[in-house]
Order: C-alpha cells, then sequence, then structure tokens
C-alpha cells in the first residue's frame, strides 16, 4: 500500500481513525515505515493501550518521505497455522523415508550393472526397522531387482521385502539400521475419526527430491477407487494437497502429525497434480500392516472355492461369481457348494453361482473380495447362489486361505 503525497496521506490518516482498520495493521507490523525509520513500539510490546491512545501517539516520521509500503511479518509473528505445520513437518519427516528399487543388468559387454528402476517413499513403521510403502512402488516381477532405503540424516540401507497386499495396495520393506536412527510414523490407536475440511500435510519424495512438504485439506471420505491389485480400494481419502509421482507410499498426516493415509495416486491428464490425490486409509493400515510383518502377507478369511474369471463370466452374460471348483474338506464343500461339471461329451455344466454374501450383492469378483474382507475366519455367512433357476441360501464357516 502506498501513499503518494502528503494530502493522501492524511486523509489515509483521517480514514484508519475513522475505521479503527489501523490498530490491527499497525499492530502486527504489516504497515510499516521504510527501514531507516524508527516507528514507535509495536503495541504487543508496549502493554494493552486505549485504541485513540496508540492511534494518536503514532505519527510518521519526518525522514520517512512520501512512500509507505507494505512490509512482511517477521519469523516471531508466524500464523498459528504456519507454525503448526513446521512442526509436524520438524517432528515427522524423520519418519519419512526415500524408496529406491535397482535393478541388475548386463551392457553388451555383459558386465553387470546397476540401475535406478523406480523410486518412490515409504514411512518408518517401529524400531525394528519395518518400513511401509505402496506394493506398486516396489512391485517388478525381476528376480534380480533389489532395494534400498534413504532415511532423513542422508544414510542409506539395503531393504528386504517382507512381503504385501497388491489388492490394497501395501507392501512392507525391512532393514537392518540402529534404532536409535529410526523415528517410527504416529498412528492412533482405534478407529480414525476424519471430517471433510480438516487440514492435511503431505511428505514425500516427488520427481526424486526428497522430504517435500505439501498442505490441503480433506476433500473427500468414502472414495472408492481400483487399486494396484485391480480390487477396488474402498473409503479412500480425498485430498487436494499436492502429491506428485514419487510421492506413492509417503504419510498423509493430520494437524496433529499422526498418520491418516498414505499416498497412492492422483487423478491427472498431464501426470503431475491437479489437486485430486487419493491416500489408503489409515484404518486400512493398521489392520494390513501387523499381518504382513507377522505372516509376510494378509490372511484372509474365504470360502474354500476356486472362481471362473469375471471376463469369462461376463462373456455369457452372467453376473456373480461362478464357482469353478470346491476344495475337498473345505467349508464351502460342506455346505454342499457345487463347481463346474465336466460331462463325457466335453460340455460343461453350470454350477453355483455366488450372488450374495449376507446383505452384501455380489456381482463379481471385486464385490466378493470387498464382502469377505469384512469377516474373521470362524465366522458364518450367508451364501446365496444361483443353482439352476432357484435361488438358494447356505451358511458357511469361512476359512483361512492359503
Amino acid at each position: 500500500m502506498a501513499f503518494a503525497n502528503r494530502g493522501h496521506r492524511r486523509r489515509a490518516r483521517s480514514w484508519v481513525a475513522k475505521t479503527g482498520l489501523g490498530l490491527g495493521l499497525l499492530a502486527s507490523g504489516v504497515i510499516s515505515a521504510p527501514a531507516a525509520a524508527s516507528p514507535p513500539v509495536a503495541a504487543q510490546e508496549r502493554g494493552a493501550e486505549p485504541r485513540g491512545a496508540l492511534l494518536a501517539a503514532w505519527q510518521p516520521p519526518a525522514s520517512a518521505g512520501s512512500q509507505w509500503e507494505i512490509q512482511p511479518s517477521g519469523p516471531s509473528a508466524r500464523l498459528q497455522d504456519e507454525q503448526n505445520t513446521i512442526d509436524v513437518f520438524q517432528a515427522l519427516a524423520p519418519a519419512t523415508v526415500f524408496v529406491n528399487q535397482i535393478r541388475r543388468v548386463r551392457d553388451f559387454s555383459m558386465r553387470a550393472l546397476e540401475v535406478p528402476a523406480g523410486t518412490g517413499s515409504g514411512f518408518i513403521w517401529d524400531r525394528r526397522g519395518h518400513i511401509v510403502t505402496n506394493y506398486h512402488v516396489i512391485a517388478s516381477g525381476e528376480r534380480n531387482t533389489t532395494y534400498s532405503v534413504t532415511l532423513y540424516n542422508h544414510k542409506t540401507y539395503t531393504a528386504r521385502v517382507v512381503g504385501g497386499e497388491p489388492a490394497r495396495d501395501i507392501a512392507v520393506l525391512k532393514i537392518d539400521a540402529p534404532a536409535g536412527e529410526l523415528t517410527p510414523i504416529r498412528v492412533r490407536s482405534g478407529r480414525a475419526s476424519l471430517a471433510v475440511g480438516q487440514k492435511t500435510v503431505a511428505i514425500g519424495n516427488p520427481f526424486g527430491l526428497d522430504h517435500t512438504l505439501t498442505t490441503g485439506v480433506v476433500s473427500a471420505l468414502g472414495r472408492e477407487i481400483v487399486g494396484y491389485g485391480g480390487i477396488t480400494i474402498r473409503d479412500m481419502i480425498q485430498t487436494d494437497a499436492s502429491i506428485n509421482p514419487g510421492n506413492s507410499g509417503g504419510p498423509l498426516l493430520d494437524s496433529s502429525g499422526y498418520l491418516i493415509g498414505m499416498n497412492t495416486m492422483i487423478y491427472s491428464k498431464s501426470g503431475s497434480s491437479a489437486g485430486i490425490g487419493f491416500a489408503v486409509p489409515v484404518d486400512t493400515i493398521n489392520r494390513v500392516v501387523p499381518q504382513i510383518i507377522k505372516f509376510g502377507k494378509v490372511k484372509r478369511a474365504g470360502l474354500g472355492i476356486s472362481r471362473v474369471r469375471d471376463e469369462i463370466a461376463a462373456s455369457v452374460g452372467i453376473r456373480g461369481v461362478i464357482i469353478e471348483s470346491v476344495q475337498r474338506g473345505s467349508p464351502a464343500a460342506r455346505a454342499g457348494l457345487k463347481g463346474l461339471r465336466w460331462a463325457r461329451d466335453g460340455s460343461v455344466d453350470l454350477g453355483d453361482v455366488i450372488v450374495g454374501i449376507d446383505a452384501f450383492p455380489i456381482q463379481n469378483f471385486d464385490d466378493l473380495y470387498n464382502a469377505l474382507e469384512r469377516y474373521k475366519v470362524g465366522d458364518s455367512v450367508a451364501v446365496k447362489v444361483q443353482r439352476d433357476d432357484k435361488l438358494v441360501a447356505v451358511e458357511v464357516t469361512l476359512t483361512a486361505l492359503d
């Protein structure tokens, strides 16, 4: 804000005095004289003075010239939200890591070379060295692939894959680092309570730039997004915090510095952030990660069947999951579920088609997977099947899948 001449300054001072707006601007240091000037002591330094007295006492220094300018507040006048963002980053950046995928190849002279094959982010789960990241960050399908994890202190450790759950795009790595160098992520016990509009802080390594911070809000909750494993990940968190390639696997935090999700994917035509990012919710992470650490995979409850692929079912106009075969001795076999039957002439007779689990309708394997995920081993469910021209419901006790 610049006042061009003395007349303008006098009118401006009169307007400020009438409106009272000058008090906040002067007290906060937003309107101030050039550096050479020596304005009076700010209100917060002098204590609580009457408003009129403060304005009457303040006069532009004679040496100030004809120009007044807006200057930023100093570090001591940071906004509360700014300081909160700084505090969250300083506390949780050490819990965020850089994940690098390295592939060994041979050049034309058959020399072995190690080349970068992909990068991403992750976060420290515990002081035993477990690192959580997205499954797609470490998936390669190549035997000659190794992994490394770089900590906030720039030390790099070789990592091994403990296991993962492709359907939820979650993987766990393990590094052998001293416990004193490991800062675990902060996770609340119990189910997370999130609200649209609350602040989000994302830390990661977009485009290989380590420990980059972006902020935003929770834009929506309960999104359903098809993940890396081709299965819908439900209850995804949508955020407008800028997320770019390389952010995958990094933490999404709330204003208290607690984990609320793992940054996973974006909607973008350009491949860069368009303000629509998605994170796997912390409740899913809390359920999946301990199982991966303990078993190398997720122990899921199932029926004891094999299925016909969805595209084949769709090609013959069938909605539901066609049972291909029933495992001997399984709960499905004991409940009398039937698979395909092969005739002597080579034709196939249809058996049971699963169309419901309790109150959940089933139209494909995605529906079946997400329906059974709500249960644990030993639970009993009503499996509704289409058998010939009849709808039949049978009770099945769920078993652990291999």
